[in-house]
């Protein structure tokens, strides 16, 4: 049997719209670049330990992972497998050009940028298409802002459950411990959780179990890792270097939910 189409056509590229992500191969050499040196420089001052590797997703996938600390993105990011690619959400900015962060990591490819208001969301979401479409792994901070203490979990926020609903893709729990405070030599642990099937929950009511289920899960990865003591000055120099604190400086260990520090 023959096609209608003329021999040696080629089915149509597929179409983006405008505020998606440019197809990965546009921006291999830059994303590579920051994959080379994201796995050296955390190695070259911390111990990283990963375990869970093996349930680490090989397709499209919703990480929902703590926030304890600026270096979190980039410790997870050198810590686990180099494909699928490899992005993360946020942050919630009206121009990426503005500050040396933001312009960074829009050079680098790794975000899926945000801003705020309905419009935003609109783009937001598109944007999340196309990566997980291309088979590509989208990281959560879930909870939405750094705070304090190892083993806490605030309530997290409903986006990463909603995004994993919408398209059909697993979330995936993962735990970083460590990086409260951040000292030469000491050890970061990744703890890689059980995948969530998303297709199970669906809705309102289904985002909220899917959020709430999550939250169970991260709380049950951390729940071994103790509190460490402040290391010294170059090490609490370099943990608060890029932190921002709404109270202006670090809150103490054990602060509630609604004391904790947004970022």
């Amino acid at each position: 049997m023959t096609s209608g189409a003329p021999p040696g056509d080629r089915p149509p590229r597929p179409t983006r719209r405008p505020g998606d992500l440019p197809p990965h191969r546009g921006r291999t050499a830059r994303y590579w670049l920051t994959q080379v040196l994201i796995r050296v420089l955390p190695r070259a001052f911390v111990r990283l330990r990963v375990e869970g590797t093996e349930r680490w997703p090989r397709s499209a996938a919703i990480v929902c992972f703590n926030h304890l600390n600026w270096a979190d993105p980039i410790v997870l990011m050198g810590a686990v497998p180099a494909r699928p690619w490899f992005h993360f959400f946020g942050p919630k900015e009206e121009d990426m050009m503005v500050g040396g962060r933001n312009r960074l990591m829009r050079w680098s490819g790794i975000s899926v940028p945000y801003r705020p208001g309905g419009r935003g969301l609109v783009e937001a979401a598109r944007r999340v298409k196309a990566v997980l479409d291309d088979g590509a792994i989208l990281a959560f901070a879930a909870e939405g802002r750094i705070h304090i203490g190892e083993r806490i979990v605030p309530p997290l926020s409903e986006g990463a459950a909603w995004f994993a609903i919408r398209n059909e893709v697993p979330l995936l729990p993962v735990a970083i411990n460590g990086t409260s405070w951040l000292a030469f030599g000491r050890t970061v642990r990744i703890r890689v959780g059980e995948p969530i099937d998303s297709t199970a929950f669906e809705g309102r009511a289904g985002t909220a179990a899917l959020t709430a289920l999550a939250r169970v899960r991260l709380e049950e990865l951390l729940a071994d890792f103790p509190e460490r003591p402040a290391p010294g000055r170059f090490g609490r120099w370099l943990t608060e270097v890029f932190n921002e604190w709404t109270e202006g400086a670090r809150p103490p260990v054990g602060g509630t939910p609604s004391r904790l520090p947004h970022r």
